[in-house]
């Protein structure tokens, strides 16, 4: 199997890869065609069926194993996969733990690190409503730890969200001993649950789509109601910490156009505010690196909102 990491401008393939998305266009000429997503566990792949009602074309469905024979062109800066033949695949004819993107690092020592974080929180009240949440709910830190960060942008992949959510914690953490002025203890809870919106923003893989709450409500404000739940389980818990940590994780994206209900009013706001946006960032910057081998322009980032190159020595 050639994974979609290794693929390059010319190549010729036939290989078989999970379709994750499908959508039905016509062209500004009138002409039915299918515009694909192709994923495997080291990235997705746009692709393109000119001809779908032909007779190389199998009827498939998003969530297929298809396999595809076609040739790799680049189109708008990005490779995509000119489609000539089309076959939905039978069980056993592929390993599902090849088209599911995971994360490089080791779940396990991920989760005990941050276990050592929130060890290390000693405010009774969010120490309490960390081990409600990482330790008591069983069925959230599944979720926890299988879920992405983001559909596409950083993180997409299995395991993300515990490697961003560890990521940002780390940084926090930096930030508490670089600037005492900071509540520590406040930063490092609002670190741990900043993103666990995205529990229940996200399906699981290998969809790993929007779901309608996701959708009507999204994260922010789903995480920030799941805190509440769980602090009103608590008693006695200080209602005045309890709006310092709901505002850090309202005000996380920093800014009111990238989804923040609130501007940072708090030190330890914006702290995570700048911890959470230096690991996207630097993610997405190392995910279009990672993509291609290349040390010219790479051409316009959207997220970044720069044309980027990788550095040469």
């Amino acid at each position: 199997m050639k994974y979609i990491q290794d693929l390059k401008e010319g190549n010729s393939v036939n290989d078989i890869y999970l379709c994750r998305k499908k959508q039905s266009l016509v062209t500004r000429n009138g002409k039915a065609y299918d515009a694909l997503t192709l994923q495997d566990k080291t990235g997705a792949l746009d692709a393109k069926i000119w001809d779908p009602g032909s007779m190389g074309i199998d009827d498939y469905e998003e969530l297929d194993y298809v396999e595809v024979h076609g040739d790799i062109t680049v189109f708008q800066g990005k490779l995509q996969l000119n489609v000539r033949r089309l076959r939905v695949c039978r069980d056993g004819e592929y390993a599902p733990e090849n088209y599911l993107p995971v994360s490089s690092k080791d779940n396990g020592e991920m989760f005990a690190k941050l276990m050592h974080y929130i060890e290390s929180v000693k405010n009774p009240d969010l120490h309490e409503l960390l081990q409600r949440f990482f330790v008591q709910d069983t069925e959230f830190v599944k979720a926890f730890r299988l879920s992405s960060a983001a559909k596409s942008v950083h993180h997409g992949f299995v395991g993300g969200l515990l490697e961003h959510t560890l990521s940002v914690t780390e940084l926090c953490d930096f930030y508490s001993k670089a600037y005492p002025i900071l509540n520590r203890d406040l930063l490092i809870t609002a670190a741990v649950l900043h993103d666990i919106g995205k529990t229940k923003e996200l399906s699981r893989f290998p969809k790993n789509d929007y779901t309608d709450a996701g959708q009507l409500i999204g994260h922010i404000i789903i995480g920030t109601e799941m805190i509440g739940e769980k602090i009103r389980e608590i008693d006695g818990f200080s209602q005045v910490m309890s709006d310092q940590l709901r505002h850090c994780i309202l005000a996380h994206h920093g800014e009111l156009e990238y989804g923040s209900p609130k501007k940072p009013a708090l030190i330890e706001a914006a702290a995570l505010n700048f911890a959470d946006n230096t690991d996207a960032k630097l993610e997405i910057f190392k995910e279009a690196l990672q993509g291609t081998d290349s040390k010219e322009w790479l051409g316009w980032q959207n997220f970044l909102d720069s044309n980027i190159r990788r550095t040469i020595e």
